[in-house]
């Protein structure tokens, strides 16, 4: 989950950088495209139980911002103002991060029942 915490991160700190420049569309489309990597790498792992059904739903969000990220880099270039581009990018990378949240969420209760919970 490394890469795509760090890809999530470098793209919020292209974000914050000034929109004015030249290059600024360049910087977060390449941004989007290491997201983008990221979230290619499934990083598969058997699932037992309970948790298989979150892990079946978190694979499909996986699916869903991936194709997210893919449309939005498509028109970063040439059909969006900066202001809808910072708009849009802030809410993918809400979204990303919720979805690390719940990825964090699986491995933690995999891991817990793998000891025998807290109890």
């Amino acid at each position: 989950m490394a890469p795509l915490e760090t890809a999530i991160k470098e793209l919020r700190q292209v974000l914050a950088a000034d929109t004015s420049t030249p290059e600024w569309r360049w910087l977060v489309r390449g941004r989007l495209s290491e997201v983008k990597e990221a979230l290619a790498d499934p990083q598969v792992r058997q699932w037992d139980g309970w948790l298989s059904a979150r892990a079946r739903t978190t694979s499909r969000e996986r699916g869903k911002l991936h194709a997210r990220v893919s449309a939005l880099a498509a028109v970063i270039l040439e059909k969006l103002e900066p202001d809808a581009i910072q708009r849009e990018v802030s809410r993918l990378v809400s979204d990303l991060e919720h979805y690390v949240q719940k990825v964090h969420d699986l491995v933690y209760d995999s891991v817990s029942l793998e000891l025998g919970g807290s109890e």
